[in-house]
Formats: structure tokens, C-alpha cells, sequence
């Protein structure tokens, strides 16, 4: 059995903080679109050609630079808690996982495969943790609003360069907010996930903890 508290309070911290970080970028997309375009066009003049940045757009460099950072270390810390709570529910079932470990990390980028790999390894680590309770409907919600983020390529990862979504923000800001919504809904989404998981095996380790002292103390007894 590996420890699991700390490992899900700092996988859902940093979703929480990931998704505070696509809120400032959003603030940023609205202060774009309310500055308007510069007199002297888009950043991005095509053929590796840019202008130079006036402040605003500097400063969404930098904002958008630290939400990577921030989802780089989302990313990593969830892998971890995705690992554990695995291995935790084939201790506690005694069953066999219905996903290779291998998946825990390719199931994300490998075609046809990253869509529904992720939401089932998470939603039978939790069947088989508390058999016969119902899968939290924060899974179906977290993997959902992911999904609408994959298709329209949008979300954790862009398609377009920073400069690109510079102009973008000028001339239709609507898609960016759209695509920045779906992101801090599944951050949500995603916190309450790990939360609910990780409040499901805790559970059944204490259980299994008293059960044995209580066998413990019988033995002791007899």
C-alpha cells in the first residue's frame, strides 16, 4: 500500500493552481481584445518575421510561459497520484488492473487511445477500491470538457504560437475565452476528482487498518 494523502492534496493543489493560471490568461486575452490591434499590425508577420512587442503583449508572454510551467508540474504531480491510486486499488482488490501501467503515461498521447485510456484507468481504480458505489459524475464531467479540448485543439496545449494568439485575441476573442473556460472546468473538475478518489481508498485503508488491529486485539486476547 503506498501513501496517498499527501500525493493527492498536491495533485489537486496544483489543478487548483493550474486552473487559477488559465483565469489570468484569460484576464490577459480580455485586455488584449479591449487594447485592440496596434497601429502597426500582428506580432507575427509570417516567414519569421515578427515586429517588436509593446508591453501588453510582453506581459502575456510571460503569463502564458508560467501557466506552461504550471501545467508541466500538474501534469507530473497527477502521473504520480494516477500511479499510486492504481496500485493502491490492486492491493485493496487483490485484482489484476484493467490497464497495463504502461498506459498511465502513454494512454494521454497515443491516437484513439487518449480518448477514453485516462478516464478508465481512473474509474477502475475507484469500481474496484469501493465495489458497487457509484463513479463520482466529477469523472464523466473532468473527462468531458478534456475531450472538447482535444477536438478543438485548444486548451492545455495550442496549436498557434504565442504570437499568433496574440492576433487571434485581437481580431475574435470569443474562441480563446471559450478555450480557456474549458480548461478551468476541467481543472475544477479535475481537483474534485482526485479529491473523491483519494477520499474512496484512504476510506478503505482505515477500514483495512481496524479490521486488522481488531484481529490483532482478539488474538491478543485469546
Amino acid at each position: 500500500m503506498r501513501p496517498l494523502t499527501l500525493t493527492g492534496q498536491s495533485a489537486a493543489g496544483a489543478l487548483w493552481l493550474a486552473g487559477l493560471a488559465w483565469v489570468v490568461r484569460a484576464v490577459w486575452d480580455i485586455r488584449l481584445a479591449v487594447a485592440g490591434e496596434p497601429a502597426s499590425g500582428p506580432p507575427d508577420r509570417g516567414n519569421g518575421v515578427h515586429r517588436p512587442l509593446n508591453g501588453l503583449e510582453n506581459s502575456y508572454h510571460i503569463v502564458t510561459s508560467l501557466g506552461g510551467g504550471v501545467a508541466f508540474l500538474c501534469a507530473l504531480l497527477f502521473l504520480s497520484w494516477l500511479w499510486r491510486v492504481r496500485d493502491n486499488a490492486r492491493a485493496l482488490s487483490g485484482q489484476v488492473p484493467k490497464y497495463a501501467g504502461i498506459w498511465v503515461y502513454l494512454g494521454w498521447i497515443v491516437p484513439i487511445a487518449n480518448l477514453w485510456f485516462p478516464r478508465g484507468i481512473v474509474a477502475d481504480a475507484y469500481r474496484t477500491t469501493v465495489p458497487g458505489r457509484k463513479l463520482p459524475v466529477c469523472v464523466n464531467v473532468w473527462w468531458g470538457l478534456w475531450l472538447v479540448g482535444m477536438a478543438g485543439g485548444v486548451g492545455i496545449v495550442y496549436r498557434d504560437s504565442t504570437d499568433e494568439i496574440i492576433a487571434r485575441a485581437y481580431h475574435g476573442v470569443w474562441p480563446l475565452l471559450f478555450s480557456d473556460a474549458v480548461v478551468i472546468g476541467a481543472a475544477v473538475a479535475g481537483a474534485f476528482v482526485v479529491r473523491a478518489v483519494t477520499a474512496a481508498q484512504v476510506e478503505r485503508i482505515r477500514q483495512g487498518q481496524g479490521v486488522s488491529a481488531g484481529l490483532v486485539g482478539a488474538g491478543t486476547e485469546g
